[in-house]
């Protein structure tokens, strides 16, 4: 009886141990996010680069409402940063699925010019975003749109790779399920926190560099 519970008590240590690296980790990358997340009264610094993450699309190839939502905010700050490339980040793992084409039709639709616009289509994960924005197109300077819930690790991450990053809240709707995506992201900032202090994994795919001061975004069309 005796044994049982002291394995007890060092499982509660353990969970209690894991939910306080959980909360502080969490702290760690909201405050320092905060510190470069713009907002409308703020002077939207000119960057090198405009990265839109990747969010669900339509068979049809119509992107979902939340990803509408960020490409409309990419290009509200494109208005005022004319010299920044878009670079639009996500899934094209099948050629069924491309969530970055999708992207680049809906800004070409909305008047922006497709030598501008960089595809990344490897970004499967917001890490992977980030650290090809750094490896492969050489960002230095970036603003990232994305939702609040997501924008927090988004710019943290960016800023530990070396990207001066600042982040716009692309909320302009009430989402369906945000409950359930704010819970995961939770989860979320644990995890890439270890990615990009501790293991720095590289993202399934790199490739040659295209840097996005120098090139045409045709290149990665």
């Amino acid at each position: 009886m005796n044994r049982i519970k002291h394995i007890a008590k060092y499982i509660i240590i353990f969970i209690v141990i894991i939910i306080f690296l959980f909360v502080i980790i969490n702290i760690i990358v909201v405050e320092k996010a905060n510190k470069y997340q713009l907002n409308k009264k703020s002077k939207i610094p000119k960057v090198e680069a405009i990265i839109v993450p990747g969010a669900y699309v339509y068979p049809n190839g119509r992107v979902s409402e939340m990803l509408q939502d960020r490409l409309d905010t990419a290009l509200e700050i494109y208005k005022n940063n004319k010299d920044a490339k878009i670079i639009v980040s996500g899934d094209n793992g099948t050629v069924a699925y491309n969530e970055v084409d999708a992207m680049r039709i809906y800004l070409e639709k909305k008047g922006v010019d497709t030598h501008v616009i960089f595809m990344d289509h490897a970004g499967f994960s917001t890490y992977e975003t980030v650290y090809r924005a750094k490896a492969i197109f050489k960002v230095k300077s970036a603003i990232i749109a994305t939702q609040d819930y997501h924008l927090k690790r988004a710019v943290y991450m960016a800023r530990q790779i070396g990207i001066e990053a600042y982040g716009v809240a692309a909320d302009k709707h009430t989402y369906p399920g945000i409950v359930v995506y704010k819970i995961r992201e939770y989860m979320a900032r644990t995890k890439d926190f270890f990615f990009v202090n501790v293991f720095k994994p590289d993202p399934k795919y790199l490739g040659k560099a295209i840097p996005v001061d120098s090139s045409d975004g045709m290149m990665t069309h």
